[in-house]
């Protein structure tokens, strides 16, 4: 082979190679982007749930301690039952 066709391939294959490493950190930046942006937004849906369930648990205290929300855990159907009763009256 003539040394110019050497001198194509070498070049092509060192630019296919820096080529390679460039595009490869392009896209690990991009993910690591993506996995940051994830982070945040999940830390502020879990912030926003944890909000609202304490504004939950302070309005069940303001209420005199009836908890109206059927999938609470202390939820308790008689007492909540016995506070409409005394409303009503």
């Amino acid at each position: 082979m003539s040394s110019t066709v050497n001198v194509a391939r070498y070049t092509a294959l060192a630019t296919g190679i820096f080529y390679g490493i460039a595009h490869r950190r392009t896209l690990q930046e991009a993910e690591n982007n993506h996995k940051i942006e994830t982070a945040i937004h999940r830390r502020e849906h879990l912030i926003h749930e944890a909000r609202e369930a304490w504004k939950a648990k302070q309005a069940s205290k303001k209420e005199g301690g009836v908890i109206t929300n059927p999938e609470d855990p202390n939820f308790d159907l008689e007492k909540l039952i016995s506070s409409w009763e005394a409303e009503s009256k």
